[in-house]
């Protein structure tokens, strides 16, 4: 998986590329530590990502549970795959999709 983040101010958008699963999770999780004090906007662009397991689903839940504290978290550009998966979780319920 590849990880590009742009930082503009207090927002922080993070795209993710290739498969977001127990193998690559802990990176985004240590990425997301560092990455997130001073941040009030934190924007996930998933338009490359192929694949989110529940490891995946846990590292954005615990993001959304960070934001919730300090700012806003927003999610873009999903794919109908990844989309039927937040659906079949809840997490359509929990997190901020733009669709």
């Amino acid at each position: 998986m590849t990880i590009n983040k742009t930082k503009d101010g207090e927002k922080l958008t993070i795209a993710l590329e290739g498969r977001l699963d127990t193998t690559t999770s802990p990176q985004l999780e240590a990425d997301l530590r560092s990455s997130v004090d001073g941040v009030t906007e934190l924007v996930f662009d998933l338009e490359k990502l192929d694949y989110i397991s529940s490891a995946g689903l846990r590292v954005l839940l615990s993001a959304q549970k960070v934001m919730n504290r300090q700012g806003d978290m927003i999610i873009r550009n999903v794919k109908p795959e990844i989309m039927d998966i937040f659906d079949v979780t809840g997490f359509v319920d929990i997190l901020n999709i733009e669709e």
